[in-house]
């Protein structure tokens, strides 16, 4: 079996249940309209520009220069960002929990998110400083899934990809884990994870 010696975890839909819809679906009454807003406007795309290092500011104003008649709903992406945090999810917090008390592993963070709303989420949730070190996209201006931000983790924390098991819930994010010869599993539940950890031996 091979050895672990270090795990990163992602955060958002692993760690921590972030959903635009939790604030969207109070402000959209049609859900073709809401439909149209996230794959047009406010996309996925978008948004990781800004987590990747890009000011809220900036990006806000881009969208509504180009879409002034959407003006209210993109001002209120980042204005009302906090109402989409649902919480933390308890169960895979749990077995982070294991993992940290049995002492056996590093544990590390790896994460797309913008480097002036990160803040709030080191305030909010006590277990993100567990963590022996955390590596944030917006403060690096870099982001999954590009291989230099994960080099940047493997390096920073002497890590041997060989000996590193990664979590995220993102396909994408995972796979370009995996081309650097890091062990990785894809999040699909806590339940999931738990299975997929004994398994491997770790937990």
């Amino acid at each position: 079996m091979q050895t672990t010696e270090a795990i990163i975890f992602d955060l958002g839909g692993v760690l921590i249940d972030w959903n635009p819809s939790y604030l969207f679906d109070n402000l959209f009454d049609d859900k073709e309209k809401k439909k149209h807003f996230f794959e047009n406007i406010c996309t996925p795309q978008w948004n990781e520009e800004q987590d990747g290092g890009r000011s809220l500011k900036e990006g806000t104003e881009l969208l509504v220069d180009l879409h002034p008649e959407w003006k209210e709903y993109i001002e209120a992406f980042y204005g009302r960002w906090e109402e989409m945090l649902g919480g933390p999810i308890h169960e895979t917090v749990d077995i982070f929990r294991d993992l940290k008390q049995s002492g056996k592993y590093r544990l590390y963070a790896l994460t797309n998110w913008s480097g002036e709303l990160f803040p709030i989420a080191l305030e909010r949730y006590d277990f993100l400083h567990w963590f022996d070190g955390r590596v944030v996209s917006g403060d690096e201006k870099m982001r999954k899934p590009f291989p230099e931000f994960y080099q940047l983790t493997l390096n920073r924390f002497d890590l041997k990809p060989e000996r590193t098991l990664f979590i995220d819930d993102n396909l994408r994010n995972v796979k370009a884990a995996e081309d650097l010869g890091i062990q990785a599993v894809r999040f699909e539940s806590p339940a999931q994870l738990r299975k997929d950890l004994e398994a491997r031996g770790l937990i």
